[in-house]
């Protein structure tokens, strides 16, 4: 048959909404509350030759994008002769899959009849694996848990027994993670019968005319937004803390007619501990940069992503190969694109934003009785909070929002549920964000501690610490990142460290850079961000230049 074009964008509609029911269907079904509450995961319909064609709006760009390069690993791992129906495939290797062993992908091949005619795939972040445990720590990849290659989950819907036993002995909550890998097995399958009722309503014997359609519209739509761009090229630098030293990121950006190159020559080498990036992860986080930068309205699938090509040098923490430790790849995925963003902004100014918090705040909490306690409980807590978003050209940063993961802040009730945590303190952090004529979005404050006869090891997770966000053209700088125990005494931004019982450790997150002068900002957002308790009246006159006045007005304005 031959589609119309109404037919077939009703059809790629309705493949939206397949996945993100498929999206959905894992969100309810996940023990860790890392995708129960914060939304890590994604979720993708592929054709038969494992081009992805769709993908769910819930979800990390990190996780899909790599995704999207996924699944033509599983189709050469396994063989696409012995595929069947009811098999479902599964691995978490960083290299293949989306960057570090807590990221579980699983694969199932759609049959209609006997016919193979598309795959869905979905990944999860889980809490533990096993190894070390979530944090920055290890020196390889052997020490950072349990690895599984691609290999079958369920063979003709017989799952492997022998792989569950395997996953139960060598990980902290095999519960958690048995029920995780149900979960993704069971929305992929979700997936699977939607697409087939899809068909079917359709008559369609196989998606090759309306994976066409999709793909051939994108990539026409995606290098027209390419032609529209100056051929030149760009270069940025940014420098974060690393986790001894610090890290310098380089990217340079090059603009041809049918593609856009983004090298990462220049940039650090593999660190010792485990903040390395596999290049699959990062190059989803360059692609994405772009993406937004120039085709945020264009559907993201395989056409769209094709003509952004990424390089790096092997051995750089942004291409880092085996057995490099990759624990905490997202922390400097999470970077790569403020620093193609400060490349962009010489090829097209007034596009990107400022510099923002960049990774996530993340922290895992790894609970066990303290000497002598006689009732405690072992347990693992992870939690995922934001900094702010660097200012736009135009439009204030948004306040403790994961940009650019796009997972959520879980709340604290979610968080003290999982373990015997206890969360005294979580608010907005006032005077955070970078001034401008654009404020940066505001970093958060947390101060955590345990109920009584526990004691607990942290693995701090964050950045920002000795390197602020920095605003764009005029804006300035970002809060940095804040901790320490309860008495003031410093912690490191990053690794284990252990809390005794009744201590506390305060957390301060980093706020994003402001856009523009400051000089420019309207005296009426001035006020009211001091009517909202966003900036204090000191920082109103320090970096406003306000008077007592008007700090007295805004002080009496509803906020």
């Amino acid at each position: 048959m031959t589609l119309s074009s109404v037919a077939a964008q009703v059809m790629w509609n309705r493949l939206i909404s397949i996945v993100e029911e498929q999206a959905q269907a894992l969100v309810r079904t996940a023990f860790s509350t890392s995708v129960r509450e914060a939304g890590d995961l994604s979720a993708g319909v592929y054709d038969a030759q494992g081009r992805m064609l769709a993908q769910a709006v819930t979800g990390t760009p990190g996780h899909v994008n790599a995704m999207a390069d996924a699944v033509a690993h599983f189709i050469r791992c396994i063989g696409r002769d012995t595929m069947a129906e009811g098999d479902v495939y599964i691995t978490n290797d960083p290299w293949e899959g989306t960057g570090h062993l807590h990221d579980f992908t699983m694969v199932t091949p759609v049959f209609h009849g006997d016919k193979l005619v598309s795959f869905f795939a979905c990944t999860a972040h889980v809490v533990d694996v096993g190894g070390r445990g979530f944090g920055a720590d290890a020196h390889s990849v052997y020490e950072e848990g349990l690895h599984i290659p691609i290999m079958r989950f369920a063979d003709r819907g017989t799952v492997d027994q022998t792989l569950l036993r395997i996953v139960r002995s060598n990980v902290r909550e095999p519960d958690q993670l048995v029920g995780d890998l149900y979960a993704l097995a069971s929305c992929n399958q979700i997936g699977v019968q939607r697409l087939n009722d899809m068909m079917a309503e359709f008559a369609l014997s196989d998606l090759a005319e309306i994976a066409g359609f999709i793909l051939d519209n994108s990539r026409t739509a995606t290098l027209a937004r390419i032609a529209a761009l100056p051929r030149t090229t760009a270069t940025g630098e940014m420098t974060v803390d690393g986790f001894d030293t610090p890290i310098t990121l380089c990217a340079t950006v090059t603009v041809e007619d049918q593609r856009i190159i983004t090298d990462f020559t220049g940039t650090s080498g593999v660190d010792p501990k485990g903040i390395n990036c596999p290049l699959v992860y990062a190059k989803a986080y360059a692609c994405y940069a772009l993406k937004v930068a120039i085709a945020p309205d264009i559907p993201n699938n395989h056409a769209s992503l094709e003509p952004f090509e990424v390089t790096a040098p092997a051995d750089t923490i942004v291409n880092a190969v085996h057995p490099a430790p990759v624990a905490l790849r997202h922390i400097v995925g999470h970077f790569v694109p403020d620093v193609v963003f400060n490349a962009f902004d010489q090829i097209v100014p007034g596009v990107v934003p400022a510099e923002g918090a960049g990774c996530l705040c993340n922290f895992q909490v790894s609970l066990r009785p303290a000497p002598g306690a006689a009732e405690a409980r072992r347990a693992e807590v992870l939690t995922f909070n934001s900094g702010g978003s660097g200012a736009r050209p135009g439009l204030d940063g948004l306040n403790a929002t994961a940009f650019p993961s796009g997972v959520m802040t879980m709340p604290v009730e979610a968080t003290e549920h999982a373990g015997p945590v206890i969360i005294w303190r979580k608010e907005l952090r006032p005077g955070s964000g970078g001034a401008g004529a654009a404020r940066g979005g505001l970093g958060q404050v947390m101060e955590v501690g345990a109920l009584p006869g526990h004691e607990f090891d942290l693995q701090a997770m964050f950045d920002r610490g000795a390197h602020p966000a920095r605003g764009r053209r005029g804006g300035t700088d970002g809060a940095p990142t804040v901790i320490t125990r309860e008495d003031g005494t410093p912690m490191r931004v990053k690794g284990k460290q252990f809390v005794p019982e009744g201590g506390r450790v305060q957390m301060a997150f980093p706020g994003g850079g402001g856009y523009g002068p400051a000089s420019d900002r309207p005296l009426s957002a001035i006020q009211r961000d001091v009517a909202r308790g966003y900036i204090t009246p000191a920082d109103a006159q320090r970096d406003y230049g306000l008077t007592q006045a008007q700090i007295d007005a805004a002080e009496e304005l509803d906020p």
